[in-house]
Parts: C-alpha cells; sequence; structure tokens
C-alpha cells in the first residue's frame, strides 16, 4: 500500500490549516478578473495592465484597529485598472478556499474622484453596501454567513454583492472585509481591495453618517469586535451586532437566511 496519496493530503490540510485564505479573483457576469496572488512573485504582477486588485502581500491578518492596512490590507499598493460594472450589477468576490466559521463579513465602496490609483485609502471616506454576520442560533453554535460562504467540495467559496442600481457612476474602491472572532477578543481582519469604474444613469450617494475611514471607525471597547464567544455568558446569546455605520439603505443589499 502506497502512502504517497495520504501524504499530500495531509500536507494540503496542514497547508490550509496554516493559512487563512483571502480574495483572489473577481467576475462580473462571465467575465473574470484576476486578482494579487501572495504566492506568485510580486514583479510578475505588480503594475501589469490587467490588475485591478490592491496588492495583499500575505494572507495574514490584520490584528490591530489602529493598522493602516485595515483600510487595504498591506501594503495595499495600488493597481493600474479597473473593474468595468454598471450600477445594478453583481460583482462576485471569489476565494479558493476559506476556513474560518464565526464573524460577520462587509463590503463597502469608496469614491475615488478623479483616480483611485493616487487616492489615500486611510483618507477615504467608506460605505458600506452590505453585510452578513450572525444567521441564526446562537453565538457559538449557530449560523454565521462565514460558514455558509464555505464550500468543501473543492469549489471556491463566491461572495456576490450588487452594485446599488440607483448609485451615481465614478470610480470608486471596494473593499471587502472579514472579520473572525473565533480566537477570544483577538479579533482578526481580512480586508482586500479592488478598483471600480462604475457607470449607470442613477446620482445617489449616501450621507455622511453611513460614512467610514479605516482606521478610525473601529474602537477598542466595541464589544462586537473584542468578545469571547465562548465564555459563559454568552452561550445563550442569539444577537450579534455588527460593528461599524448602517448598510446604506439606497437599496437592499443584506443577507438574510431564506429570503
Amino acid at each position: 500500500m502506497s502512502f504517497l496519496p495520504l501524504l499530500i493530503s495531509s500536507l494540503l490540510i496542514v497547508n490550509r490549516a496554516v493559512a487563512h485564505g483571502g480574495l483572489a479573483n473577481y467576475t462580473v457576469g462571465e467575465t473574470w478578473y484576476r486578482g494579487y496572488d501572495p504566492d506568485t512573485p510580486r514583479e510578475s504582477q505588480e503594475g501589469q495592465p490587467w490588475m485591478t486588485q490592491r496588492i495583499w502581500a500575505s494572507i495574514d491578518p490584520i490584528f490591530f484597529i489602529n493598522d493602516t492596512g485595515l483600510a487595504c490590507n498591506t501594503p495595499g499598493t495600488a493597481p493600474p485598472s479597473y473593474i468595468p460594472i454598471a450600477a445594478g450589477e453583481n460583482l462576485t468576490a471569489v476565494y479558493w478556499w476559506w476556513l474560518h466559521p464565526v464573524g460577520p463579513m462587509s463590503v463597502w465602496l469608496a469614491e475615488c474622484g478623479e483616480s483611485c490609483v493616487d487616492a489615500d485609502v486611510n483618507k477615504l471616506d467608506f460605505f458600506k453596501i452590505w453585510e452578513a454576520g450572525l444567521l441564526e442560533g446562537g453565538l457559538q453554535s449557530g449560523v454565521w454567513y462565514q460558514n455558509k460562504f464555505q464550500n468543501w467540495d473543492g469549489s471556491p467559496d463566491l461572495w456576490p454583492v450588487t452594485i446599488p442600481a440607483t448609485l451615481k457612476p465614478g470610480l470608486y474602491i471596494v473593499r471587502h472585509e472579514i472579520l473572525s472572532i473565533h480566537v477570544a477578543k483577538k479579533p482578526q481582519f481580512y480586508p482586500e481591495c479592488a478598483h471600480l469604474n462604475i457607470s449607470g444613469t442613477g446620482n445617489a450617494f449616501p450621507s455622511e453618517r453611513y460614512m467610514a475611514r479605516f482606521p478610525g471607525t473601529y474602537v477598542e471597547d466595541d464589544p462586537s469586535i473584542f468578545i469571547d464567544i465562548y465564555a459563559d455568558d454568552m452561550k445563550d446569546i442569539t444577537n450579534y451586532t455588527i460593528a461599524g455605520p448602517p448598510v446604506w439603505d439606497g437599496f437592499a443589499n443584506k443577507y438574510c437566511l431564506d429570503c
């Protein structure tokens, strides 16, 4: 009997266990937009005309809420290109795998003005267009969107979000954030950003109450971030408030389990 297949399988499991995951690609309709790959030489990707995602050099999380990488990961170097998409279309984020099962997920947009390439992401005003957290049950054993998002059949994990149909056109940064809270009071942030060129005829734009900056929005005493879901006093808790401003109510784009 050969133990080679078993060894290879074990190595893959170990590799995934130490790897957290990250946003690998984007799709709009049938068109695929390649993202940055931290396992491929940076010089073969940075500045390439096909690159639309800001560079994230590691699958490791951002641990601190005052880290400048909280906006668009580290180093967050800007790409030269944009994903063309119309307001009202779906943008799907593609993850080859995602391992953590607990915590909220959110999607944000920030208007860049004349150029996202030259934008300072730590000074941009982001507004949330989608969020999902605890879908049913309790904090400890309930269904979180992070868990529902995962596939274990070898297919990629897909995260579709609709660009607001009424949003005014322009150049935007889209920011996907996964917050994992499986370690007590040690939150793990996984943000990735890409550039969008949004077309359309809308003229809607959120007010200041929906805006957030990273870092600056999250605080040390936020019980939704610095939380121990496995503490005894949490075992019967069935609600979870996602940190940050509300989802912009210019459209309906909040995930629910059976709607």
